[in-house]
């Protein structure tokens, strides 16, 4: 028996489980198996642990390998999606809107028909006819009231009210869709840094333009800002300043969404964008740039200047063009009268002639408008010259004649405006002009410049292209 023990040891081994188990057992065993997905989720489990695992006895070692992704996921883009660029010119175009209604609510007096500013509880008009007569109640203790529409009714007031509503609901749509996706750009590092400053920048430039509003309408509510017994009107600095703040956020708006859509065609194909820079960078074309910068101010400076007309409501005299009245300019002692001086040496008078005196106001309009439509005709004799012509592309030659249509345009409406002594379309029409020229000249900058920026960028990509591996 002892000699047989040794052997059993080594057979016992090999011999499976199965053959000491009895075959009801067996089947009884494969009947209650784990499922598939019971299987699965053991697997899982148990590589989870064993991941974990790992995990605590490597810290030290994993944790350097991992901080260079979280890092990736911290920085900014190098460049940014289209969506992004159709987003920002889709809130441009809702800016122009924008601008032109707030032209309908001053042409039709609406703009002073809500007294209050309310920015969260004033997103809905009154409900009932309590509240209407709230409202008109609030309205009636205005100087306009008194002095312009004392005969109005609640029905008629409800009129120039949802004018009024309407725009400031306009207003607040455009921070909302403007504000919410910038926090959500930003907060995951969806566009770049360049790109995350402007988003940032615009926001604020729209909650200051609320403000500016409001601060504008404020000066309608109270007869201390005008003469007694004149027109009630808003002061027509802050309604220059009101303008202003939407220009340039239109502007910032197109130039940041424009400035995408051609990086992203400069890094398509970094060889061709090498060489429109290098055609952009010709000596040829700096005069012609600087020249577009200039008319840029000029044509801004041309509608700070009509902000102050309608301010004024100076576009209601002398409708006639190009005299006014006996000659091409009225007399001296009308455009620089003592009557606007404040001061009794009279130091104010010209400036306040200036920005004040209504005939003043319109002729120096007259006189910047016409220099922008000289300007921009002597632009374009210039594009055509010699070496100019054959540098300029092909894209921005299109712009300098897009731009003499504009501008040609924009002073049959102004004449027209003026003669027909202000009707509502062609001054609506006229505001629009303005703002359709101020995007012509910032895109023909746009097409005459590519910042270092981008430039930078195409040089890495094509570094990137062109490194031996």
């Amino acid at each position: 028996m002892s000699l047989l023990i040794p052997g059993i040891r080594r057979a016992v081994p090999k011999l499976a489980s199965s053959q000491f188990i009895c075959r009801q057992c067996l089947r009884h065993k494969a009947s209650t198996a784990p499922s598939r997905i019971l299987r699965s989720l053991n697997v899982r489990h148990a590589s989870t642990d064993s991941q974990a695992r790992f995990a605590r006895f490597f810290t030290s070692t994993a944790g350097p390998a991992a901080a260079p992704s979280q890092a990736a996921k911290r920085a900014f883009p190098e460049t940014d999606s289209k969506a992004v660029a159709y987003w920002l010119i889709g809130s441009a175009a809702s800016v122009f809107g924008i601008v032109v209604f707030g032209g309908l609510t001053r042409l039709t007096e609406s703009g002073l028909s809500i007294t209050e500013w309310k920015p969260v509880t004033g997103s809905l008009p009154p409900l009932t006819q309590a509240d209407w007569e709230a409202e008109f109640d609030k309205y009636r203790a205005s100087p306009e009231f008194k002095l312009l529409n004392s005969h109005m009714d609640v029905d008629e007031f409800k009129k120039i009210y949802y004018m009024e509503w309407t725009h400031r609901l306009w207003g607040r749509l455009i921070g909302l869709t403007f504000a919410l996706p910038t926090l959500y750009l930003v907060a995951r590092r969806r566009v770049s840094r360049r790109v995350a400053l402007h988003l940032v920048g615009i926001s604020g430039l729209i909650g200051f333009q609320g403000f500016i509003g409001w601060w504008m309408v404020k000066s309608g509510l109270t007869d201390d800002l005008f003469a007694p017994g004149s027109h009630p009107r808003v002061s027509q600095y802050r309604l220059a300043a009101h303008l202003a703040t939407a220009f340039v956020c239109y502007s910032w708006m197109l130039l940041a969404g424009l400035s995408i859509l051609r990086t992203r065609r400069l890094a398509a194909d970094p060889t061709q964008a090498l060489a429109q820079i290098a055609a952009l960078h010709n000596p040829a074309l700096a005069p012609l740039r600087r020249s577009v910068h200039a008319l840029t101010a000029l044509i801004f400076t041309t509608v700070l200047s009509g902000a102050l007309v309608a301010g004024l409501d100076a576009g209601l005299i002398y409708n006639e063009f190009p005299r006014m009245g006996l000659g091409l300019t009225p007399p001296q002692s009308e455009l620089w009268d003592a009557f606007y001086s404040r001061r009794a040496d009279h130091a104010d008078l010209w400036w306040r002639n200036v920005l004040e005196n209504p005939s003043l106001v319109q002729l120096d309009h007259r006189i910047l408008a016409t220099t922008t439509f000289c300007a921009v005709l002597a632009l374009w004799a210039y594009s055509r010259r010699g070496r100019v012509a054959a540098a300029l592309p092909a894209s921005a030659r299109k712009g300098v004649l897009g731009l003499v249509h504009l501008v040609s345009l924009q002073v049959a409406l102004g004449i027209s405006t003026l003669i027909y002594m202000v009707p509502v379309p062609l001054a609506a029409a006229h505001q629009a002009g303005s703002l359709a020229l101020l995007t012509g000249v910032l895109v023909l900058g746009h097409r005459l410049r590519v910042p270092r920026s981008s430039i930078a960028m195409v040089q890495k990509r094509l570094a990137s292209t062109t490194k031996p591996r």
